[in-house]
């Protein structure tokens, strides 16, 4: 079962980053940012394994990550390479090797004809799937080793990047 976080104290540790971050010790700021690139790219490594195993390219197998995962369940070649923040040739390049290989089709709808468009077939959405559920273990395992300090400083540093505070239920004012 997941940890529960303290909402209340969460967003008191993301002020308290935001502060060390303007200081001269930004040592509280790093520290957060530390664990939060260490969190996340341990976990990355792991997907990418796991995807590895799978026999996929793990920037394929984000392609159709962001594919799978976009509001429509499809996306332009342009909109993959933003995505990834990758070169659009390079998008096309992964693009082709997962029609290649039967994990998306390409397309063309909409009310442009000339876009062409890329969805995940039944055997990329079985894939993503697979891998999910191989990484589950290894995720579980190594989030269950953190500390709650460990996530918190995490957490306080996500909610800095995407520019978001935590509010209170019962009220509109931030805690």
């Amino acid at each position: 079962m997941p940890d529960t976080i303290d909402a209340h104290r969460l967003e008191k540790r993301r002020q308290a980053t935001i502060r060390s971050r303007s200081r001269k010790d930004k040592h509280v700021y790093f520290q957060g940012v530390a664990n939060a690139r260490y969190l996340l790219r341990k976990v990355f490594r792991m997907v990418e394994e796991r995807a590895k195993r799978a026999h996929i390219d793990p920037l394929a197998h984000q392609a159709l990550i962001q594919i799978y995962g976009s509001m429509g369940k499809s996306l332009r070649v342009k909109d993959v390479a933003d995505r990834l923040d990758i070169s659009q040739a390079f998008a096309s390049s992964l693009v082709r090797v997962l029609v290649d290989n039967g994990y998306a089709i390409r397309s063309r709808e909409g009310e442009d004809k000339r876009e062409t468009r890329v969805t995940v077939t039944e055997t990329g959405i079985a894939l993503l799937t697979g891998i999910d559920t191989a990484v589950q273990a290894d995720v579980d395992a190594f989030t269950e080793s953190l500390s709650e300090e460990d996530k918190e400083q995490a957490l306080s540093i996500l909610l800095f990047y995407v520019g978001t505070s935590i509010e209170s239920s019962t009220s509109d004012a931030p805690l």
